[in-house]
């Protein structure tokens, strides 16, 4: 099975590299498959077909049954669009005020608070792109500092060219491509929308320089998001 899998692959990434040719390829593939169905007719192939009918049909339906299944595993995600809108986790804290005592109406010593937690914000932040001209993606990735100390990965404002198998990484590798050491966070909750992924406490974040969306089937690059740092 994973043979095939790796063919199905070669030929996805093999479409994409022709997909901004495709004004031009399409009427070509068009016009070439109604020359063969002519040819076909003019020797005669369909009388043969009929002679046949029984051998047709073995041969015949299993191969079309074949062709379905392969064509909606591989063709429908390109159309099949999935939406989610979830809150963003950044939460609006007032600014503290000072503390005083009732009795002297004097600030209490900055030794007598405890210790100030983090603020909550964006810690980094970048913009998807596409890998390539056929698997398009746009929107911002964001890493968010919440009250509590812990981090969210957040996609707003997201959209992707959808796939059989997609999956979002936290990668150390800013173009995104070394797969095998980044960091699965789980499948891709909706092709567009804003959604969050919580992010493992024990990550080291100051190694993450990227998020990426990755067909796991395929092993294709779907989209990518350079973080930068945010000032804090």
């Amino acid at each position: 099975m994973l043979p095939l899998l790796n063919i199905f692959g070669e030929l996805e990434s093999f479409t994409s590299e022709l997909y901004p040719y495709r004004f031009v390829i399409t009427p070509l593939l068009l016009l070439a498959l109604g020359g063969a169905v002519y040819v076909a007719y003019r020797l005669g192939l369909h009388r043969l077909l009929l002679r046949h009918r029984v051998a047709t049909a073995v041969v015949g339906l299993p191969l079309l049954a074949a062709s379905l299944f392969a064509g909606d595993y591989l063709l429908s995600p390109l159309w099949e669009r999935s939406y989610l809108e979830e809150a963003s986790p950044i939460e609006v804290i007032a600014s503290p005020t000072a503390t005083t005592d009732t009795d002297t109406m004097l600030p209490v010593s900055m030794t007598d608070a405890p210790p100030a937690a983090p603020m909550p914000g964006i810690r980094a932040q970048g913009r998807f792109e596409g890998a390539d001209d056929f698997h398009f993606g746009r929107g911002d990735a964001q890493i968010i500092r919440t009250a509590d100390g812990n981090h969210i990965l957040r996609f707003e404002n997201f959209s992707v060219r959808n796939g059989p198998d997609l999956y979002v990484y936290l990668s150390a590798d800013p173009a995104g491509e070394k797969v095998d050491e980044a960091l699965n966070l789980g499948r891709l909750k909706a092709t567009d929308g804003a959604f969050n992924y919580e992010i493992p406490q024990s990550i080291d974040l100051a190694s993450v320089k990227s998020v990426i969306v990755w067909c796991r089937q395929f092993s294709t690059l779907f989209a990518v998001a350079l973080l930068a740092t945010s000032s804090e």
